[in-house]
């Protein structure tokens, strides 16, 4: 099922400008942009703080200015406003492979098949908004599964972020004003006039006479947001990238001729990332299909590619991905994101990598790029750190990242426990060495016992850890079992008996 982000952007040319020409205006103080109609100064777009003073697009600048002596003035510049939302719609690329600017305001994400690689829907958007958020940016978001419903919910939605499940599009548009489905002037007015002001008194009222007297245009943007018409997204493409298109004399919708457009694309691209001494880590194919809409495929690659077999095979293996529907007509291949390849030298020979890191990195593009598997293999990296459980994270797996050095210059069991695990110590000597212990509901008797081993808290990560000490023991019980004990001690010189013992992990 086909998944649409909407992006509204409701002060976007203010915000622009308080994002670049306009840094040191206090955000207390309103701005408006203003526009000449041939008459006179009239207000073109206004932010947050301005519309809560009254004034909004439209009004004339004088008026405006009586009404707020410190309002701030800036001219219009629909051209840079376009450019900019643009070049924020190429930034979104690295959520999904299809973004379209849309409108003076808007974004349009297709998101189909893209969620899971972010968390799920929910946290995709929410991620998504609070970066855009971040950037100091009004937004507003919806996700549904045509683009004119969810640009419908980014605008008039009772939230500020709206996720409407998978063919839920009539109910979540039946309460909301008829002014959410783009329509013009002229048809909203007249709409209004026969007291049609919610979609759902459009969507049931008979169609023919709402199309003898509005035209085609009203019962189309309907459809649209129903899913009952096919609604495209251009995508845009960024700038500078390598790519190649290819328009098809019949459409395609097999496989075998799918893989053979692929291989054309895949040598011409190879071929120009190998002139710029560059190779690609990020690949999209793009299906345009008869009915207009594009059908998107993503694939990474651990390390910088510019050989075509290898992404040739990539690509090919997600195929079964695709849905041609009624036939290809066009197919186009984009690098994304691309890096340079670094060369260096193994046994007097110039190469890239060694033949073992090539290895891996087949593997990894093969595995990464499963349809079943979520995202990039990843792998466990060593982190320096005195807390035992902290000394590895996981990290996107890369051929020079598939060993690790795991040396350390003190014992460490093969098995920790995430968390470490309550005992009770039922006896120690006169020392503190452990002598017996409880866990699990059983009782163990230590023969050999080796420590302390201390290790302090990491206060500059965490306060709460100042002071805080472990005194790790290597145990050895009667039946064969080696624990690896701690006691969590207060700090230093602390007589305190009673202190927890926890078991960390078994040798």
């Amino acid at each position: 099922m086909r998944r649409i982000i909407s992006l509204w952007f409701p002060h976007w040319p203010t915000d622009r400008l308080r994002r670049h020409g306009l840094r040191n205006l206090p955000t207390s103080q309103p701005l408006v942009t203003r526009a000449h109609d041939g008459r006179r100064y009239m207000i073109a777009a206004v932010d947050r703080a301005a519309m809560e003073a009254g004034i909004s697009p439209g009004l004339p600048l004088a008026q405006a200015q009586a009404l707020v002596p410190d309002l701030a003035v800036a001219p219009a510049d629909p051209d840079g406003d376009a450019q900019a939302l643009s070049r924020l719609a190429e930034w979104c690329l690295w959520c999904a492979p299809l973004t379209s600017a849309t409108g003076p305001d808007g974004i349009w994400i297709d998101a189909t098949g893209c969620a899971h690689l972010h968390g799920g829907e929910t946290s995709m958007l929410t991620t998504l908004l609070e970066r855009l958020s971040g950037m100091g940016l009004t937004v507003r978001g919806a996700m549904a599964d045509t683009p004119g419903c969810a640009w419908a919910l980014a605008h008039a939605g009772p939230h500020g972020a709206e996720i409407i499940p998978e063919r839920g599009q009539a109910a979540a548009l039946d309460p909301l004003p008829v002014a959410a489905l783009r329509l013009d002037g002229a048809t909203l007015k007249g709409l209004l006039q026969l007291g049609l002001e919610r979609i759902g008194q459009v969507r049931t009222a008979p169609r023919a006479p709402l199309v003898r007297r509005f035209g085609p245009d009203l019962m189309l943007r309907l459809d649209q947001a129903l899913g009952r018409v096919p609604e495209p997204v251009r995508p845009v493409l960024p700038r500078d990238a390598v790519q190649d298109r290819r328009s098809l004399l019949e459409p395609v919708s097999t496989a075998d001729a799918i893989a053979t457009v692929i291989g054309v694309l895949v040598d011409t691209v190879c071929v120009e990332l190998a002139q710029r001494g560059e190779g690609a880590r990020q690949v999209d194919l793009l299906c345009e299909r008869v009915d207009g809409t594009v059908q998107a495929v993503r694939i990474g690659t651990a390390s910088p590619v510019c050989d075509p077999g290898h992404m040739g095979r990539l690509l090919r293996a997600r195929i079964e991905t695709i849905e041609p529907g009624f036939g290809i007509e066009a197919m186009q291949l984009v690098v994304r994101q691309s890096e340079q390849r670094c060369a260096r030298q193994v046994t007097g020979m110039p190469a890239e990598m060694s033949p073992q890191e090539t290895v891996n990195a087949d593997l990894l593009d093969r595995l990464g790029n499963r349809a079943a598997l979520d995202g990039v293999p990843v792998c466990l990296a060593r982190r320096e750190s005195h807390m035992p459980e902290r000394r590895q994270v996981t990290t996107p797996a890369t051929p020079s990242t598939t060993s690790t050095d795991w040396s350390c210059s003190w014992p460490r069991p093969v098995r920790l426990f995430d968390p470490p695990e309550p005992v009770v110590m039922i006896r120690q000597d006169t020392a503190g060495m452990p002598r017996q212990v409880a866990w699990r509901g059983h009782a163990y008797r230590i023969v050999a016992c080796d420590g302390p081993e201390r290790v302090h808290g990491e206060w500059w990560h965490d306060t709460r850890e100042y002071g805080r000490i472990r005194n790790y023991w290597i145990a050895a019980e009667g039946g064969g079992l080696q624990f690896w004990l701690f006691q969590s001690v207060r700090c230093v010189g602390t007589a305190d008996a009673s202190a927890p013992w926890f078991l960390h992990g078994l040798f």
